[in-house]
């Protein structure tokens, strides 16, 4: 009985725990090397260039005179590949 809830416990940790870590650790290392210019896609789907970055703000420019400031954390992606994926552009 002690061995099934061992091999129940691996096959949860192999399929859920640890691809959540890698997608975290991968997330955490996105954040970490963004610079100014990158063009980023935030949680709520706004996509802008990143003009300033401090400790915990990211300021991101929408258009030519529209800025807004937003928490690094919110940044989801990396904005140019989400795009091109989805829309099949060329930038």
């Amino acid at each position: 009985m002690i061995i099934l809830y061992v091999v129940l416990f691996a096959i949860m940790y192999v399929f859920f725990i640890l691809p959540k870590s890698r997608q975290q650790k991968a997330q955490n290392k996105f954040l970490t090397e963004i610079k100014k210019g990158d063009q980023v896609v935030t949680q709520a789907g706004i996509v802008g260039r990143i003009t300033k970055i401090e400790d915990l703000v990211v300021e991101l420019q929408l258009d030519s005179k529209s800025f807004i400031k937003i928490l690094k954390s919110s940044i989801s992606r990396e904005g140019s590949e989400s795009l091109r994926d989805k829309y099949q552009l060329e930038l």
